[in-house]
Formats: structure tokens, C-alpha cells, sequence
């Protein structure tokens, strides 16, 4: 199978341009997709970002977490660049945890349509106590829909043994 040509390409911007802007808070306008060129094969796309950082909306104080983002796409692709830059708009923006990995989600579900997508939050303790907010959607009226249910309710069955943080 050949590249992709420019008709596909044409939305993505951010991917080598000369100078990054990185935003200063919260910016779902710079996520960006692509044409998913195997619709035909359901896989999943997995993305880490261990480097999360957004701000209590109460004290100010700066919470550190790994984002978790797995999904199985259907006509798009998120571009990577565009996700990262994404992200990191959340560095100055103020929301609980809870609220972030859920503004994330429906964020990713607007721009891609996805069979299914989950996000997972593992944030680093602050007072002794770690919170990790995990969501997932399902295509509504298919398999995937209940696939998301499924996983939810068995999520963190048998949580890992947490020692480095």
C-alpha cells in the first residue's frame, strides 16, 4: 500500500511545522486526524503520556499523571503531534482528575468517531492518596457498545502492585 497523498494529509498541520506553539490552556482545536487506511481490520491504537500535568481547580497546586489512551479506530486516526500538543494544553487548565480523563474522551470521541475508545489516569499522589479515573465508550447500537460495558465493569479487577510512586 502506497503513503499517504496530500488529500489525506491535508487536515494535519502541526506535524513538521517549523515552529511548535505550544497552548497555554486547554485547546481540543489543535487535535487533528487523518484517514484510517484499514478500516477493513479492527486494531488498536495505544498512546502513553507519563509526562500529564494539569492544575487542582481549587488549590492551583499541579497534578502529575500517566495518561492512558487506547482505541479502536473506524474512518479516522488521531495524529500524534496534534495529541501531544492537546495534552499538554491541559498543563495550565484547572479540573479534577475525574474531569480530565472524561474531557479527553468525549474530546477524542468528537474528532474520531472511534468503535471504541478508554482513557486512564494514573495520578501520582498527593496527601497520601492516588487517584486513577478510568472511562470508556463504545459505538452506541453495536458490538463495541457492549464491549465498553463489559470492560468497565471488570476494569482494575486486579489492580497492580503500585510502588513507584
Amino acid at each position: 500500500m502506497a503513503g499517504r497523498n496530500e488529500e489525506e494529509l491535508k487536515g494535519v498541520t502541526q506535524l513538521g511545522a517549523a515552529k511548535t506553539v505550544y497552548r497555554d490552556d486547554y485547546a481540543p482545536e489543535v487535535l487533528e486526524s487523518f484517514p484510517n487506511k484499514h478500516t477493513d481490520n479492527d486494531y488498536f491504537v495505544k498512546f502513553n503520556c507519563p509526562e500529564f500535568t494539569s492544575l487542582c481547580p481549587k488549590t492551583g497546586q499541579p497534578d502529575f499523571a500517566t495518561i492512558y489512551i487506547s482505541y479502536i479506530p473506524d474512518q479516522k486516526i488521531v495524529e500524534s503531534k496534534s495529541l501531544k500538543l492537546y495534552l499538554f494544553s491541559f498543563r495550565n487548565h484547572g479540573d479534577f482528575h475525574e474531569d480530565c480523563v472524561n474531557i479527553i474522551m468525549k474530546d477524542l470521541i468528537k474528532l474520531l468517531d472511534p468503535k471504541y475508545i478508554e482513557v486512564w489516569g494514573k495520578f501520582t499522589p498527593r496527601g497520601g492518596l492516588s487517584i486513577d479515573p478510568y472511562c470508556n465508550y463504545g459505538k452506541k447500537d453495536t458490538k463495541w457498545e457492549k464491549m465498553a460495558f463489559d470492560r468497565l465493569v471488570n476494569h482494575d479487577m486486579y489492580p497492580e502492585k503500585v510502588d513507584n510512586r
